[in-house]
């Protein structure tokens, strides 16, 4: 609990439009959850008569928040709380949030870093911050590029399900190539290893799969279930930073990308 000198006014203040409140608990469990949820077990969840439940639950299905599973018998989010999502997208909150922290991030280890979402299977870059005397790279705002390649890539697939990277990468023409040159990474058993090597060591890396002579380390970036929404990478010359610098420039990036997880409502890993 926070101390009384720290607590907002509306945490002190008890609420005066309980209806209001319990609707929008109701939608931030819905949000919460990966999958559709009876309307007894939302009562119980939240400690709220099954009557006010179902009232609450009619009401915003009427307004579309919510949508009723019939056959299930269950309740989940509706069409007017994706639009919501959208919108949420739609003011770049991701690039908003990111960019300070990035620039931060640059101006401490000398490199030039970049923020990622996936993209089906590709990774989007959102943000780039480029530091001084270094080189160009191919991750300008807008590019896309495959996931499995790329060290932003890699750190989200690492966070997804198994079930979802299976999907994913259902078969070898999955594994698209920027090269002739055969990828490192072009079956789905290789992949699957070389993201729990990533899980087990907290940050994924690229040593020149995307443009050779150049490496990256990346995070995931997650929201306040887990799930990954972006990645924070850093990229360099390999001649300029030696391997043996690579996890020390993983614990900026890590610590970035927690940072930015705490920023969009997320969760801040251990």
């Amino acid at each position: 609990m926070p101390e009384e000198g720290t607590m907002t006014i509306a945490q002190r203040m008890p609420s005066k439009v309980p209806a209001a409140e319990n609707t929008l608990r109701i939608l931030k469990l819905l949000s919460s959850k990966r999958g559709p949820l009876a309307a007894s077990t939302i009562a119980t969840t939240l400690g709220l008569p099954r009557s006010s439940v179902y009232h609450l639950l009619g009401v915003m299905e009427q307004s579309g928040f919510v949508m009723h599973l019939h056959e299930e018998q269950r309740y989940g989010l509706g069409i007017a709380a994706f639009e919501l999502s959208s919108a949420y997208s739609r003011q770049e909150p991701l690039s908003r949030l990111g960019r300070p922290l990035l620039a931060s991030l640059v101006d401490k280890i000398g490199e030039s870093s970049h923020l990622a979402i996936l993209h089906g299977r590709d990774v989007l870059y959102i943000v780039e911050e480029r530091a001084k005397h270094r080189p160009s790279l191919v991750t300008d705002v807008g590019v896309r590029l495959p996931s499995h390649l790329t060290a932003s890539g890699r750190a989200i697939l690492a966070a997804l399900p198994k079930s979802q990277v299976r999907a994913l990468y259902p078969n070898t023409a999955a594994f698209s190539s920027r090269t002739d040159v055969p990828d490192p990474i072009g079956k789905y058993s290789t992949l699957s290893a070389h993201l729990e090597q990533v899980r087990q060591r907290g940050y994924s890396t690229e040593n020149g799969e995307v443009t050779d002579g150049f490496g990256s380390v990346a995070a995931a970036v997650t929201d306040h279930v887990g799930w990954p929404v972006a990645a924070v990478a850093v990229t360099f010359l390999e001649e300029k930073v030696p391997a043996a610098q690579w996890p020390a420039l993983a614990a900026h990036v890590i610590k970035v990308a927690g940072e930015l997880s705490v920023r969009i409502y997320g969760r801040r890993d251990g």
